[in-house]
């Protein structure tokens, strides 16, 4: 898992890539980002799964700012991300989120 952090000073954005190792998917075939940036859709953010297994996705968020996510599993599985910035209690269940920083 990592997390790769792309500046914008001028528009105040930073362009994320995240990215879910082979190991840390688990053999899934689909995989979604959720999290504060797109009020926690399972749906809204998929990850493109490339030719050695890793999924990848790139979004471009609001610097200045910590934000809240998870990776969702073939729909049924929640992960964190294992270079998260830091982790947070959840809200709703008992478990933590992974945080990232821009």
């Amino acid at each position: 898992m990592a997390l790769y952090k792309t500046y914008n000073k001028t528009k105040n954005t930073c362009s994320v890539t995240f990215e879910l190792s082979p190991e840390a998917a688990k053999g899934a075939e689909q995989v979604w980002l959720a999290g504060d940036f797109n009020s926690w859709s399972s749906v809204d953010t998929p990850m493109k799964k490339l030719k050695d297994g890793t999924f990848k996705v790139k979004i471009t968020l609001e610097a200045g700012r910590e934000y809240q996510f998870r990776y969702l599993l073939d729909g049924k599985r929640w992960e964190n991300d294992w270079a998260a910035d830091k982790y947070v209690p959840a809200p709703f269940s008992y478990t933590d989120n992974s945080v990232v920083i821009v």
